[in-house]
């Protein structure tokens, strides 16, 4: 059964959501999981998938930028995305052992949804990888995550609304010591003529329950119950999408608000906490540029405009954050055996909100 998102519940967060209140929202994007669940084998894992663009046949380069707030994880093809401005195919999010396998998985999808190109150009594929550790709820050691894992959470990519909590590579991640996971969020911008999507999607598992802050209310403080913790083990992984027109420079730019957004739920960015963005646009899908004229024209929009776009991500991602939160299950621990970990008590929340 579906369980009532944060603005179900009655907290007031700012800012005009689209139409899913989800990444989604923006046009083209397209979101899949692979969820695997079996506690006689100590497997609570999966894959998250995100599509940029309904591209077949032909990929077409998605303009980007990268931050990392602190760098205790990992996202594989950063180093590309800082120097060309682009990223080319899926981002994909799982947990820290299966990094590997996931990228194999989205490698051979690539090559075969694109077979012509890979065919005939001297192509190559670079998908981004990011992961979060899943540990205390999952047996990461055995590595039940499998390329094949990759390549039914990208077949499975949909568009429309995103499921939340312990979906994808969300099924074993825990925020705040609460049950966390997968949550996404969106708002719309209007930008003189323009009327643009701002969404985000996070893979939540970081945070310490003193911490936990919601609409600047530290709430953490009263819900102390069923603590797990006496320091973070865990990361954040934000990724966020618009279909506004931008630079490299300004995705770069928009991905550094996302440590703004999980900043107002009350996390430091913990020592070892990943806490590691990328922002990426839909606008203008230009050929592949290998094989484009050397001259080419770009629209963009002003740097110095953007600032709604900024307001628009640490709002969605604020909220994602806590649709994660809301959507979470007690579950059995695997290490150390024996415990649960607590889903949050929307009930209790909304007293301590006041509301």
């Amino acid at each position: 059964m579906t369980k009532p998102r944060a603005r179900d519940l009655g907290l007031p967060f700012p800012g005009t959501p689209g139409r899913w209140n989800a990444i989604t929202d923006v046009p083209g994007v397209a979101v899949g999981f692979a969820t695997l669940t079996d506690p006689a084998r100590r497997m609570r894992t999966g894959v998250t998938a995100i599509l940029p663009r309904p591209d077949r046949d032909m990929p077409r380069p998605v303009r980007a930028g990268q931050f990392t707030l602190n760098g205790n994880g990992e996202m594989t093809g950063t180093h590309w995305i800082h120097d060309a401005g682009y990223l080319i195919g899926p981002v994909m999010i799982t947990n820290t052992h299966g990094v590997g396998a996931v990228h194999h998985g989205a490698t051979r999808w690539m090559i075969d949804r694109y077979a012509a190109y890979f065919r005939t150009e001297h192509a190559w594929a670079m998908p981004v990888v990011a992961e979060t550790y899943d540990g205390v709820l999952n047996d990461i050691n055995a590595l039940h995550v499998t390329a094949d894992d990759a390549v039914a959470a990208l077949n499975a990519a949909t568009s429309g609304p995103v499921a939340e909590g312990s979906v994808g590579g969300g099924n074993g991640m825990i925020c705040y010591e609460f049950k966390g996971g997968t949550g996404t969020a969106s708002r719309r911008v209007t930008i003189d003529a323009g009327d643009y999507a701002v969404g985000a999607l996070v893979q939540a598992n970081h945070g310490l329950r003193p911490w936990l802050t919601v609409l600047g209310q530290p709430v953490g403080r009263e819900l102390t119950e069923g603590r797990i913790m006496d320091s973070e083990q865990g990361s954040i992984i934000v990724i966020l999408a618009t279909d506004a027109p931008l630079s490299a420079l300004s995705l770069r730019h928009l991905a550094r608000r996302a440590a703004i957004g999980i900043g107002r739920n009350g996390t430091p960015g913990g020592n070892n906490s990943g806490d590691i963005f990328l922002a990426f646009s839909t606008a203008e899908a230009g050929p592949m540029p290998q094989i484009d004229t050397a001259l080419v024209t770009r629209t963009e929009l002003n740097g110095e405009r953007i600032d709604p776009l900024y307001l628009a991500a640490v709002e969605a991602v604020e909220e994602a954050v806590v649709n994660a939160l809301v959507a979470g299950e007690d579950t059995p621990t695997v290490k150390p055996a024996g415990r649960t970990v607590r889903a949050i008590d929307t009930d209790a929340l909304m007293r301590a909100m006041g509301l």
